[in-house]
């Protein structure tokens, strides 16, 4: 019996602790830079996607809509579908998915300036 103590008691020693810890540590690290940093990138880049938007950029929403910016609000854009029916729709800015084309003309007018 007497022995059976000694062992529990050199067995939960500080170092044992740490080489059992010491795997999660490392797992944690690696999920940290493969997982987690690289979402918040991406996050970080969506959000100012979404914040450069402007008028006459052409855009695609969340649900696959392809349209023209004609209006931008705080957190609202009002998006032109059809051209020849002048089909307007109003969105939330998170429903933008992609910019595909960035309107020239605020460049041009910066340019001559």
């Amino acid at each position: 019996m007497f022995f059976l103590l000694q062992t529990a008691a050199k067995q939960s020693s500080p170092g044992g602790m740490l080489s059992m810890l010491l795997p999660f540590i490392l797992m944690f690290v690696v999920m940290y830079f493969l997982i987690l940093r690289p979402q918040k990138r991406k996050e970080r880049d969506r959000k100012a996607l979404i914040s450069r938007v402007k008028k006459n950029d052409r855009v695609v929403t969340a649900g696959g809509v392809h349209g023209t910016i004609t209006s931008v609000r705080e957190n609202e854009i009002i998006l032109r579908i059809d051209d020849a029916k002048d089909v307007k729709v109003k969105l939330d800015r998170s429903a933008i998915a992609t910019v595909l084309e960035v309107s020239h003309d605020d460049e041009e007018t910066e340019e001559t300036k």
